[in-house]
C-alpha cells in the first residue's frame, strides 16, 4: 500500500516529480481534465442557479477508476495540478470524482519542478482554492451558455454547423476589422529625397527633412540643388541608453517565439509545456514579470561570471497588463547556470531564447552617443539631416536585443558617422528622390493579435494559443503566405548637374504567415455584431474577463455574474430568432452578357459561391469562389471567370480530365476519382501535361498509403498518414499506441486500439456488418457454383424476397 498518492495532469510531469520523492510517495497522471459538461444538452440548470451537469470522459473513466483504486489504499493524496485557475479545477474534478474530502484533502502548488521547489510544496500544503474553481466555472458555463444559444442561431440564419464563442467572436472580429483597414486603405505616393555627400574622402549620407507629394515638387528642388553649397549648419551630440525588455510572460514569449523563431502559438505552448514538465523551465502560462530573489541572485552570479561585475543591474520589473491573474513567477529556467539544454531541436532554441532574455533582464543598459548633423542648402530652405549612432558600452546587448512587428522595411541601421565640424563645407556625389507609397495597417500574424488581445484585456494566458487555434480549425480565419504584385515606380536623380528620370519596378504586398478572415467568418461577424453588439464589443468582453478575476478574489458570487448576464443575452437571443434575416453577404455585381441574368456571389451550403440568375429561377448557375476571393471585394469579370470551369484540360487513357474548383479547391475529375490541384497550379491555365503528372503522382501515393490490410475484413487497413501510421475502420480513424510497428498488427490488436479509444463496439459494429458469416458465405458459394436455369436476376431477388429467404432458396437450388 503506498503511503501518498501525488496526482498531476501529465506522465511527463510525473516521472519529473517521482523522482525528488521517496519511495513513500507514488506518483500518477490524470491525462489532463477528466470531467466536463455534460454532452448532450445544455447542461447547465437554468432554474436552479446555473447548476452544471458534469460527466467523466469516456476516455478517462478507466483512468479514473485506477486512480479511484490507489486512493482508496493510500494514506494521503495530494492533489499537485498547475498552479493557475484550470488545474485548481482539475483538481476539484479530481476530489469529487475520487471521492474525496474537499475540505481536508492537501493541496499543492509550484511553479518549477526541481527538488526545493517539490519539497517545499509538500511541507506547506493548503486546500483546494473554491474562488479560482468558481471563477474557471464562470467561465466555461458562460462560454457553454454562449456557444449553445448563437450556434443554433448560425445554423438558421446563416449555415449549417456555423460556432460561435465569447472570446474567438471578438478575435475574429479583430481580424475582420483590420482586414476591412487594409481593403479599403488608398495608398498616397510621395517623393524621399535622399544625399550621399563626403567629407575629408569619406561619405556621408543624409536624408531631406521634408517629403515631397509629386514628382514636379521634387524635381524642382534638385534643380535648387544645382550649384548650391552643402554646409554642416549644425552638429549635436547627446547621450542615449537602452534598456533590456522584461523576462517572459506567456504572451510575450508567444510573440517573441512567432519573430524570432517562427513558432506558432500554439507550437510555442506545446514546446514550453514540455520544458515545464522536465523541470527546465518555470510554469509557462502566467502574466507576472516577477523574478524570485533566488533567480535573481542566480542571474547576478552568471552574469559576473561570464561577463564581469560591471555588466550586472538588478531590476524588479511590475506587470503592466491589463487584469493580470495570479502573481506567479516569469517564465525562466529552472535553474540559470544551465544556458542550454540536450533535447529535441525545437526545445533547445526555445530554451535559450528563454535563458537569454532572463539574463538580459538583469544586465546593464547598453549606453549609446547620438550624433546628428544638419546640412543646409544655400538656394533652398529644407535641410538635409545625418544621423549616426556609436555603441560606448553593449551592456545587455552582448546576450539579446528584443525583435519587433513592425514592418518599416525603408529604416536603416544607424552607423557611425565620418568626423565632422560645424562650418563644414561638403561635396555632394549624389541626391536621389524615391517615389515610396504609404502603407496599409499590417494584417495579424499570431503574435501580434497575441499582443493585441493582451491589450483589450481580452483572455488570459491559458485562452490565448486555445483562442487562435479554435477560429482557424472553424475556418474564419486562415493563416497563410500571399505573393505580392509587381509595381512600377519613379526616381530622380541628380549627378555631375544633370538630372535624370527612371522608372524601376519593386515586388510589394507579399503577406508572410499572416491571418485573413474567410467570407464565412466576415459574414457571421456582422450578423452577430448587428444582433448581438454587447457580446462582440471589446471593453465587454474585458470586463467578463475582469468579473473572472472578482470572483476568483472571493468579491464576487459566480452565480450572481451569470445571472446579470444571462437575463438580457438569452432575450436578445429570442428577439433575434424571430425578428432577424437571413445573411448570406450576398451582393449583386452585375449582369452575365451571355444570358442577360443578375449575377450575385453569396454564401452557399458549402461556402462562398457566384450565382447567375435568381433564387426561385429554375435555371441557374453556380460556382465556387476561388481561395483568396472574398465576396466584399470580387469583380464582375473576375466572377464570370469562375464559369469558365469545368473544363476539359485535355485526355488521359483515353478519358477526359476535368479540371473544376468545388468545396474543398480546385481539382481534376479523372475516371470517377477526384484529384486535388496544387498551391501553384492554377484551374484557368493548369496544362493537359501537368494534369496527367498530378494523376500518376496520386497513384502512387494511393498504392505507398496502405502499410497493411487485412483480407478477412476490407474495411480495416494500417494507413500512412501525415503524422506518421495510423488504424482506419470503417470512416473512423484511431491513433497507435507509442512504439508500435504498425506491419505486426492482427485484426485482434485494431479492434483492440479501438477499445481503448471507446470506439470498440461502434468498429465491431462496421466489420461486423461488412463481413458475412461463415455459413451465409459457404451457401452464397454453393449457389454460384451450381447452375441455375431461368434464373431471377440478383437485385430482383433481393428486392422479392427477405435476405434469409433468398438464402434458402439459393442454397435449395444449390441442391
Amino acid at each position: 500500500m503506498a503511503k501518498n498518492l501525488v496526482i498531476v495532469e501529465s506522465p511527463a510531469k510525473a516521472k519529473t516529480i517521482e523522482g525528488f520523492l521517496g519511495e513513500d510517495f507514488v506518483v500518477r497522471s490524470s491525462f489532463g481534465h477528466i470531467r466536463d459538461l455534460a454532452k448532450k444538452g445544455l447542461a447547465v440548470d437554468l432554474e436552479h442557479n446555473f447548476i452544471p451537469t458534469y460527466e467523466i470522459s469516456p476516455d478517462k473513466e478507466k483512468v479514473v477508476g485506477e486512480l479511484r483504486k490507489i486512493a482508496k489504499s493510500a494514506g494521503t493524496v495530494w492533489l499537485a495540478t498547475d498552479e493557475d485557475r484550470e488545474g485548481e479545477a482539475i483538481s476539484w474534478h479530481l476530489a469529487e470524482a475520487l471521492g474525496l474530502d474537499i475540505k481536508t484533502t492537501k493541496r499543492i502548488v509550484f511553479h518549477e519542478i526541481t527538488k526545493n521547489a517539490i519539497q517545499a510544496a509538500i511541507a506547506n500544503p493548503r486546500t483546494i482554492d473554491k474562488h479560482l474553481v468558481d471563477a474557471q466555472q464562470a467561465r466555461r458555463i458562460l462560454d457553454r451558455l454562449v456557444g449553445f444559444e448563437l450556434s443554433p442561431i448560425l445554423w438558421k440564419k446563416i449555415k449549417p454547423s456555423l460556432s460561435a464563442g465569447r472570446v474567438q467572436s471578438v478575435a475574429v472580429r479583430l481580424i475582420v476589422e483590420r482586414e476591412r483597414e487594409v481593403q479599403n486603405f488608398k495608398s498616397v505616393a510621395f517623393f524621399k529625397v535622399a544625399a550621399l555627400f563626403s567629407t575629408a574622402g569619406k561619405e556621408l549620407k543624409a536624408e531631406l527633412n521634408k517629403k515631397f507629394t509629386g514628382i514636379e515638387e521634387a524635381r524642382t528642388f534638385l534643380e535648387k540643388c544645382i550649384g548650391s553649397d552643402f554646409t554642416i549648419s549644425n552638429l549635436e551630440t547627446k547621450p542615449a541608453k537602452k534598456s533590456p525588455a522584461a523576462p517572459f510572460t506567456t504572451s510575450t514569449l508567444q510573440q517573441e517565439a512567432s519573430r524570432k523563431l517562427g513558432f506558432s502559438v500554439a507550437q510555442t505552448m506545446t514546446v514550453a509545456q514540455r520544458l515545464y514538465e522536465s523541470g527546465k523551465i518555470t510554469y509557462m502560462r502566467t502574466d507576472s514579470v516577477n523574478l524570485s530573489d533566488t533567480a535573481i541572485e542566480q542571474a547576478k552570479t552568471e552574469i559576473s561570471k561570464n561577463y564581469g561585475e560591471k555588466y550586472v543591474h538588478i531590476r524588479k520589473y511590475k506587470t503592466k497588463s491589463k487584469g493580470a491573474q495570479e502573481a506567479h513567477e516569469a517564465i525562466r529556467p529552472s535553474y540559470l547556470e544551465n544556458q542550454s539544454v540536450t533535447g529535441e531541436r525545437n526545445e533547445e532554441r526555445l530554451y535559450e531564447l528563454i535563458w537569454k532574455r532572463t539574463i538580459a533582464s538583469q544586465m546593464a543598459d547598453a549606453e549609446l552617443e547620438k550624433t546628428t548633423a544638419t546640412i543646409s542648402v544655400s538656394k533652398a530652405e529644407e535641410k538635409f539631416v545625418a544621423q549616426g549612432e556609436v555603441l560606448k558600452f553593449d551592456g545587455f546587448l552582448k546576450v539579446y536585443l528584443e525583435s519587433s512587428d513592425e514592418e518599416d522595411t525603408d529604416e536603416e541601421q544607424e552607423g557611425m558617422l565620418p568626423p565632422l565640424k560645424t562650418g563644414e563645407k561638403l561635396g555632394m556625389n549624389e541626391i536621389t528622390a524615391t517615389q515610396r507609397f504609404t502603407h496599409h495597417p499590417a494584417r495579424f500574424t499570431e503574435a501580434s493579435l497575441v499582443k493585441k488581445l493582451e491589450e483589450l484585456g481580452i483572455g488570459r494566458p491559458s485562452t490565448y494559443a486555445p483562442t487562435i487555434s479554435t477560429i482557424q480549425k472553424r475556418e474564419y480565419v486562415i493563416k497563410e503566405d500571399r505573393d505580392g504584385v509587381r509595381r512600377n515606380f519613379a526616381v530622380l536623380s541628380l549627378k555631375d548637374s544633370t538630372i535624370q528620370e527612371e522608372q524601376r519596378e519593386e515586388g510589394t504586398g507579399a503577406e508572410k504567415s499572416k491571418m485573413f478572415p474567410t467570407d464565412i467568418g466576415m459574414v457571421v461577424t456582422d450578423f452577430l455584431i448587428l444582433h448581438f453588439p454587447v457580446v462582440l464589443d471589446y471593453q465587454f468582453t474585458a470586463k467578463v474577463e475582469d468579473e473572472f478575476d472578482t470572483v476568483a478574489e472571493g468579491k464576487l458570487s459566480w452565480q450572481q455574474m451569470l445571472k446579470e448576464f444571462y437575463k438580457p443575452f438569452h432575450q436578445s437571443v429570442e428577439k433575434t430568432l424571430e425578428t432577424s434575416e437571413r445573411a448570406s453577404g450576398e451582393r449583386l455585381l452585375g449582369k452575365d452578357p451571355a444570358s442577360g441574368k443578375n449575377l450575385y456571389v453569396r454564401i452557399g451550403r458549402f461556402g462562398p459561391l457566384a450565382q447567375i440568375g435568381e433564387s426561385d429561377d429554375e435555371v441557374k448557375k453556380f460556382a465556387s469562389l476561388r481561395k483568396g476571393q472574398l465576396l466584399e471585394s470580387i469583380t464582375l469579370a473576375e466572377a464570370l471567370d469562375l464559369f469558365k470551369l469545368p473544363r476539359v484540360a485535355g485526355q488521359f487513357e483515353e478519358k477526359d480530365m476535368i479540371v473544376a474548383i468545388g468545396r474543398f479547391g480546385p481539382y481534376i475529375k479523372f475516371d470517377s476519382k477526384f484529384i486535388s490541384l496544387r498551391k501553384e497550379d492554377d484551374p484557368m491555365t493548369v496544362s493537359a501535361e501537368r494534369c496527367r503528372e498530378l494523376i500518376e503522382l496520386k497513384r502512387i501515393a494511393d498504392i505507398e498509403k496502405y502499410i497493411k490490410s487485412f483480407p478477412e475484413n476490407p474495411e480495416v487497413h494500417i494507413l500512412k498518414g501525415r503524422w506518421g501510421a495510423y488504424l482506419a475502420i470503417g470512416k473512423n480513424n484511431f491513433k497507435l499506441p507509442k512504439g508500435t510497428e504498425p506491419t505486426t498488427l492482427t485484426l485482434e490488436d485494431c479492434l483492440g486500439i479501438a477499445d481503448k479509444a471507446g470506439y470498440g463496439n461502434k468498429a465491431r459494429a462496421v466489420i461486423e456488418k461488412k463481413t458475412p458469416a461463415p455459413k451465409a458465405a459457404a451457401k452464397k458459394t454453393a449457389a454460384k457454383k451450381a447452375p441455375v436455369k431461368k434464373a431471377m436476376p440478383a437485385k430482383a431477388a433481393v428486392k422479392k424476397a427477405a435476405p434469409k429467404k433468398a438464402a434458402k432458396k439459393a442454397a435449395k437450388k444449390a441442391k
